[in-house]
């Protein structure tokens, strides 16, 4: 798996890779990230890569002569995808992080200053991508939340596959709660099942928390998923112990 970053800051990637399992996963040779200088595709001397928009506006616009010839000179196959990051793109999120994660190669264009020629967008890019509804200062940032998210799904990259099944929104879920030691720690104790021994209430619980969690916090996310059986009688269960609460919290009201 190999991310090619087109980029006019390069020394911004330096050495955001140089520690984590990002890192030892360059190191085994399981990824590779390669960044490319915009500049170093500029066709005059003082190596401009952007310049006035066209029917005038404030700022300045990326140039496509640059960009174009950094692709034609980067790209190794022609089915390569060629993403530019932009505010406007379509949404990032694990699905596409675990799709991209089958492909050989990907190119990521980081956008900057008032955007982009829109001639990159319309006869370059396959498309363009966003890590959500805010502005960045350019795409490098999110360039390395891509790198660092689709890796993940990445063969070896991370030691078993279980923690990556098991993360937040792999399957519409947010996460059940994590405890470590101490057991008490200033009167906050550890839930007792979590020590209980009993594999499968403690199964149950961590199943519980993590729909009563997604429910709380993001209900949406349950309509995107087929809910079993018993998933339908714990949120029922959930939606039960709610109104309760809310019931006594009305008398004292």
């Amino acid at each position: 798996m190999r991310f090619d970053i087109i980029t006019i800051f390069p020394d911004i990637f330096r050495s955001v890779f140089s520690g984590g399992v990002i890192n030892k996963a360059l190191e085994k040779g399981f990824v590779e990230v390669k960044v490319h200088n915009l500049r170093d595709f500029a066709l005059d001397k003082h190596k401009q890569v952007d310049d006035r928009p066209f029917g005038g506006g404030q700022g300045m616009v990326l140039k496509p002569e640059p960009i174009f010839a950094a692709v034609k000179k980067i790209k190794r196959e022609e089915e390569t995808p060629i993403y530019l990051l932009s505010p406007q793109g379509r949404k990032f999120d694990f699905r596409l992080a675990e799709k991209l994660a089958q492909l050989p190669q990907i190119i990521l264009i980081c956008g900057r200053y008032e955007g982009v020629d829109e001639r990159v967008i319309q006869y370059l890019a396959t498309d363009e991508i966003s890590i959500g509804d805010y502005i960045l200062t350019g795409g490098e940032p999110a360039a390395v939340v891509i790198v660092d998210a689709v890796s993940r799904f990445v063969p070896k990259v991370v030691g078993k596959r279980e923690s990556v099944e098991q993360d937040t929104f792999f399957e519409d879920l947010f996460d059940f709660p994590q405890y470590t030691r101490p057991r008490d720690f200033r009167g906050l104790k550890v839930p007792e099942v979590l020590s209980s021994g009993d594999h499968k209430k403690i199964e149950f619980w961590r199943r519980k928390k993590s729909l009563e969690k997604t429910w709380l916090l993001r209900p949406d996310l349950l309509n995107n998923r087929e809910l079993s059986l018993e998933d339908k009688k714990i949120l029922e269960e959930l939606k039960t112990e709610k109104k309760g609460m809310n019931n006594e919290l009305d008398r004292f009201s």
